[in-house]
């Protein structure tokens, strides 16, 4: 259902001013939880210094939430006996991290202003921070989602744009959810910072699409590399840089990887490699125009951060976020 408002958005042309969307605002914990924002950011940096890649591990959790029902913290909820939840499915399975982050930012909030700010929030809050500890640009997160009491266990692997899927298939999960191919590009801009397993990646490295050959868009002295990195009877858990020119700073270096066949998953490298003429203009732009890329980032992420959240009355303010409120 919530699937279906943001699409009705899209049908009158403004989904950053539906009528859901429109409830948030920047200034929504300012008299609640004026502390908020020196919380989250204060935890995120720790967390940061304390394991580096744990910035891109908060900004894919915000991600990953948003694209499944909305950016309503459901991918937050522990599996029960009777309930299979988001976190276990196989894009968010040993791929999204970070929850005990989320659950001491949680904790140090609810000591300052108990049962007034939801977990989905926290995690919008905690991907802004991380990408600007990252060297990336900020942005005013705009703020009052509540939180789901229910998940879609299913979902995230027909919704969540995977690292093998074809240019055509993530620009349609984008516009699904009302992202656009700008968002796309922009978005996918975010894999300047992270790892990724090789097993999202080594189907590139020795039997492209059953060819008997690797992935003719990957370049060679990369190539070479990761063969001996992810060889096929490795182990397919080893992490790999996603942005080899700075790994662990927001910056545009992403997009002159892919003009040079240095994307790592198949997914980046087709913005580029594929015939999408206004996929790859955007690289072009992006790669030639660091402030370009910073303000469409944000612009995305900012309209990312809308997809149907719940407010009002809809969903709850978790206490702990792992479960709902009994």
């Amino acid at each position: 259902m919530r699937r279906n408002r943001v699409l009705s958005c899209l049908l009158v042309g403004f989904v950053l001013m539906c009528a859901v969307g429109a409830q948030l605002t920047t200034t929504f914990y300012d008299t609640s939880c004026p502390a908020l924002q020196s919380i989250v950011r204060r935890l995120v940096l720790q967390a940061i210094v304390t394991e580096t890649r744990m910035a891109a591990s908060l900004l894919r959790m915000h991600f990953h939430d948003c694209f499944v029902n909305g950016c309503d913290a459901s991918l937050l909820l522990d599996d029960t006996a009777t309930v299979t939840g988001e976190k276990t499915a196989a894009p968010n399975n040993n791929s999204v991290r970070g929850f005990d982050v989320i659950d001491t930012i949680k904790t140090a909030v609810e000591n300052n202003c108990s049962k007034t700010v939801s977990c989905a929030d926290i995690v919008a809050i905690a991907a802004r921070d991380s990408v600007l500890f990252s060297g990336g640009p900020s942005w005013s997160v705009l703020l009052g989602r509540r939180d789901a009491t229910t998940v879609n266990g299913t979902a995230p692997n027909f919704v969540i744009p995977s690292p093998v899927d074809n240019l055509t298939e993530i620009i349609r999960k984008f516009a699904d959810v009302g992202l656009s191919i700008t968002d796309v590009v922009s978005l996918s801009g975010g894999h300047t910072i992270g790892r990724a397993r090789c097993a999202t990646f080594n189907n590139r490295l020795f039997d492209f699409n059953s060819s008997g050959s690797p992935d003719p868009t990957l370049e060679s002295t990369m190539l070479a590399t990761l063969q001996v990195t992810c060889p096929p009877s490795g182990d397919n858990s080893t992490l790999v840089s996603l942005d080899r020119r700075s790994r662990d700073w927001f910056d545009n270096a992403y997009f002159k990887n892919l003009q040079s066949n240095n994307g790592l998953l198949l997914s980046d490298q087709e913005l580029y490699s594929s015939s999408n003429a206004q996929t790859k203009a955007l690289v072009d732009t992006y790669s030639a125009s660091p402030s370009t890329f910073s303000t469409d980032f944000v612009n995305s992420m900012i309209k990312m951060g809308n997809i149907s959240p719940l407010t009002g009355t809809a969903g709850e303010i978790r206490t702990n976020c792992r479960v709902v409120n009994s």
